[in-house]
């Protein structure tokens, strides 16, 4: 990973091999259908996910895994689900050798919706 100035989720997808590309584009599919509002975009060098001009979750290809960042709230909330995949306050790895747990992934992102939500509405 040379680059790092990335203009899209598409560039930054596009530089990795072929089955990473599945993969990250299984994550970024989960993301939009959970979150068809949100916005996509590039922040810390990682496709983001951005409501409401704030950003959602991130998510990036690494050496041996994909890794997801939904925030320390996201990551604490579902502590218990996460205990299988190396996880730290606000990120959790998920290994290129298992299988994506999308609905996981797809759970979080509805939780990070209604965080975002609430925060609008002072309720954060």
């Amino acid at each position: 990973m040379a680059k790092t100035n990335y203009h899209s989720t598409d560039e930054y997808i596009r530089q990795f091999p072929k089955d990473v590309q599945v993969l990250l584009n299984k994550v970024r599919d989960t993301i939009k259908k959970v979150a068809p509002e949100a916005v996509e975009a590039i922040s810390y060098q990682m496709p983001t996910s951005k409501l409401n001009g704030k950003n959602l979750v991130h998510f990036a290809a690494w050496k041996n895994h994909i890794g997801f960042y939904p925030t320390p709230s996201g990551t604490k909330k579902f502590e218990k689900e996460l205990t299988k995949y190396k996880y730290a306050k606000g990120s959790a790895q998920f290994p290129f050798d298992q299988p994506l747990p999308l609905p996981l992934i797809a759970k979080i992102v509805k939780f990070r919706i209604k965080e975002s939500q609430n925060s609008r509405k002072g309720n954060y």
